[in-house]
């Protein structure tokens, strides 16, 4: 379950609901991103065959022997949906939508699960009956292949229903909804049926739903205009200022007289003091490596998610991808990092390998360690496991830690940077600020 208000997923199975026969929980086995993510992938008591349609059936326990639940498990039911929280369900690895249709532009959108119940003036219902439209396409008489799943939750009240021997159930057109009683608990029951629709819709083309725009009037014209005007006067002032950088340049590397020094005005007064290196220049390198490690982790994920390689039915494989990549893209961080610091004319470069392969990382993961012990006295399912958390621990000291030293020892025997202007042996005095140019009271 999860809502745009919390940001906090929980389980399935963190409410009171019907729960599986004999009560077998079976958990699907995750990769590191669903864990990360907070998904928790669990059997539920839905009982779905293939191609067989079911009018309406109750979920779990008897006709006279309705669900009760105390104010505890109502409050909690009620908080949840007051916070708008969805259900996501999963039939042969393709998660349920909600139909929505525009009642003025008759516009069909969809929404990722369902959602638990919803508010009617100052009542707070409660979907407990499901129906389940599963769209499945033929490649022969007898293959079939499940390539969409819709939900359409409705809330019907316990009194409604009306029960048959061989334990199905019906119920009126407009029945009353089953609110949650949040002062002396809820009586309800949980019911569901299974509707069956053929569609010509491929099986190779059944995730275009979910992945499709709600809007798809895009100004193709206007855009590509923009980014044309846009890349031609990002040219012309690029080789405006490379020109008039070359020829200050060239003056600069030349032996100058103290009439020309006078005449700079602006940044140029300063064009011997740029390269110099820096007082922390561990923490600087250390500080760019990071940087060089993140860009080319997101460009070799976004490269790879612009082939289709990273498909949306393997939930979790973008962070998992991303992760990784962040690991063994220690190396270029260390190779850069090391060339830089060695520009800077540092020396000791192996407490900069250590320092840029931890200084990023360790802010990183001090952050999510503190904010995972809110989230583990939110009892959500996306407080990350400790043997997950010592999973991370293991790759960032056995993997990504001796990639950046074995950078550093690359990139250090490297020639470094060539300055393109010469540095002054004798620091520029900086003049005293006024008190009112302090940075705090900017």
């Amino acid at each position: 379950m999860t809502s745009t208000h919390t940001q906090l997923p929980y389980e399935y199975y963190s409410l009171p609901f019907c729960l599986p026969k004999n009560r077998t929980f079976i958990y699907k086995s995750e990769n590191l991103g669903e864990v990360l993510r907070g998904d928790r992938i669990v059997n539920t008591p839905y009982e779905v065959q293939m191609a067989e349609s079911v009018n309406c059936r109750l979920l779990c326990h008897s006709p006279k022997n309705p669900i009760n639940w105390n104010e505890e498990d109502s409050q909690k039911v009620a908080s949840r949906i007051r916070h708008e929280y969805f259900v996501h369900l999963l039939v042969d690895n393709l998660p349920c939508a909600t139909k929505i249709v525009n009642p003025e532009t008759s516009e069909i959108q969809y929404e990722h699960g369902y959602r638990l119940g919803g508010l009617d003036g100052g009542s707070i219902y409660i979907n407990n009956h499901l129906k389940l439209v599963l769209l499945y396409h033929t490649h022969n008489e007898e293959t079939y292949r499940v390539v969409g799943f819709e939900v359409e939750a409705m809330s019907i009240d316990y009194t409604q229903l009306t029960f048959s021997d061989d334990d199905t159930c019906s119920f009126p057109d407009h029945p009353k909804r089953q609110l949650v009683n949040e002062q002396s608990g809820t009586r309800l029951f949980f019911t569901y049926s299974v509707e069956w629709r053929k569609s010509e819709v491929s099986w190779a083309s059944r995730w275009d739903i979910y992945l499709g725009m709600s809007d798809v009037q895009i100004h193709w014209f206007s855009i590509i205009n923009s980014l044309v005007v846009v890349f031609f006067l990002s040219g012309i002032l690029t080789m405006i200022m490379v020109r008039t950088l070359r020829r200050d340049i060239a003056r600069y590397n030349a032996d100058e007289g103290p009439d020309e020094a006078i005449e700079e005005t602006g940044w140029k007064l300063v064009h011997g003091d740029v390269f110099r290196p820096p007082k922390y220049s561990r923490v600087f390198a250390a500080v760019i490596g990071s940087g060089i490690q993140i860009f080319f982790m997101a460009l070799i994920t976004i490269f790879f998610a612009m082939l289709g390689m990273l498909s949306p039915a393997s939930r979790g494989a973008l962070m998992t991808a991303a992760i990784f990549l962040y690991v063994f893209m220690g190396l270029i961080a260390g190779y850069f990092s090391a060339r830089l610091y060695k520009t800077m004319k540092g020396r000791e470069w192996k407490r900069a390998a250590f320092l840029t392969a931890t200084l990023y990382p360790a802010l990183v993961f001090g952050t999510c360690i503190f904010l995972n012990f809110f989230i583990w006295g939110k009892h959500s399912s996306g407080a990350v496991p400790f043997g997950t958390m010592l999973s991370l621990l293991c790759m960032w000291f056995g993997i990504s830690l001796p990639l950046v030293y074995l950078g550093y020892y690359f990139g250090f025997r490297k020639q470094p940077f060539q300055h393109p202007v010469r540095t002054n042996q004798i620091p520029r005095q900086v003049p005293d600020q006024l008190w009112y140019m302090n940075p705090l009271l900017r």
